[in-house]
């Protein structure tokens, strides 16, 4: 028997909430996906300070449709699209690391690259601007790339607004068992470091430049990365301090750019590929992300950032394009949920795994 999203829905209408009600009629099942014996979609709660009592719900969904003929697995993620309520202040509690662990000093002089040692390649991947999706770009292609059998990281090196604690759902501190030595996190078969995993998700980094160079020292020399076939490191978009120390002060395998085919996002693009270029930084290409949107009712394809600009650059000035990205809603609640579209199957993780697998078969990664 094949199974249908109407099947899966229907199943899910059966499944009674605590509160009275079932997901369907208060409108909490999103982006429901067949993909041959696989089954994925999203439940998605007012908030999420809702979200811990409906992790019972989601467990028992994800049981209910796996038991549906035809299903042989299924994924489900549970999200919210409201802020989380404040509730009562309460007293401080005991850092997990010791107090001398800081992030964020002036740089120390070094003689050799700040290579973490056990990393075979580092590639930053970079873009002109931001909100062209070079994050989350980053997160699926890490995770992709650890599906092809690789040993990934991801850095986090976006200081003033990192993204990948909640693209990847990693929330908690690192630990530090002297004060120097940084422990990563990981999830999803990646090794995850972040700024983000050691300051509120709404704090601020105010810092200037050498703070910042500092940082990135840190981050690549104190953090235990181990062995690694390839470290992704996710820029700050433009072409400042963060991505200019990287490529003066550590042996890249390379760099990628994501541009979408805009022509002002284009503009930008040439710049940060100018920066690479100066700093003798090697291009691995260009990537064009919100290429196209494909309407989920009707099935028309619509280009709305414009067509093909980023394969038309990339030849133009000699660099490989390494494929294109298409728009869609479920990546976006995916990255939000912390669960990257390239876990799963369908036609982005598809996408992904091929650029994953092109990066591989040529020896970037």
């Amino acid at each position: 028997m094949t199974v249908t999203k109407q099947t899966v829905v229907e199943a899910l209408a059966a499944l009674t909430l605590p509160d009275g009600g079932d997901l369907v009629s208060q409108d909490l099942v999103r982006v429901v996906q067949v993909h041959g014996d696989h089954v994925s979609f999203v439940i998605e709660v007012e908030s999420p300070d809702q979200a811990p009592k409906m992790e019972p719900v989601r467990l028992a969904a994800e049981q209910l449709i796996m038991k549906l003929p035809g299903v042989r697995t299924a994924t489900v993620a549970l999200t919210a699209h409201g802020p989380a309520a404040k509730g009562p202040a309460r007293a401080a509690e005991p850092a997990a690391d010791p107090p001398n662990l800081t992030i964020g000093q002036h740089p120390k002089p070094q003689t050799e690259p700040m290579n973490p040692k056990g990393v075979a390649r580092i590639i930053a991947i970079g873009s002109g601007k931001g909100g062209v999706g070079k994050s989350t770009v980053t997160s699926n292609l890490a995770v992709a790339l650890a599906k092809q059998g690789r040993k990934v990281g991801l850095l986090d090196a976006d200081f003033y607004g990192p993204s990948q604690p909640r693209m990847m759902g990693v929330n908690q501190r690192p630990l530090s068992p002297d004060g120097k030595t940084i422990i990563p996190l990981r999830n999803h078969g990646v090794t995850c470091m972040s700024l983000g995993f050691l300051l509120p998700e709404e704090k601020a980094v105010a810092w200037r430049g050498a703070m910042l160079m500092g940082a990135l020292q840190q981050m690549l020399g104190q953090v235990e990365w181990g062995t690694l076939d390839v470290l992704l490191v996710d820029l700050p978009p433009g072409t400042g301090d963060v991505a200019m120390t990287l490529c003066q002060r550590a042996k890249l395998t390379g760099a990628i750019v994501v541009s979408t085919p805009q022509d002002v996002a284009l503009l930008d693009a040439r710049k940060a590929l100018n920066m690479f270029e100066m700093l003798e930084t090697p291009v691995l290409g260009l990537i064009e992300n919100m290429s196209t949107y494909a309407c989920p009712k009707c099935g028309h394809e619509a280009h709305i950032f414009g067509q093909g600009g980023v394969e038309a650059a990339a030849k133009q000035m000699g660099l490989p394009f390494l494929g294109a990205l298409p728009i869609s809603l479920e990546t976006r609640i995916a990255g939000d949920s912390g669960v990257p579209i390239a876990v799963g199957d369908g036609a982005m993780a598809d996408a992904y795994g091929v650029l994953a697998a092109r990066l591989v078969a040529d020896g970037m990664a």
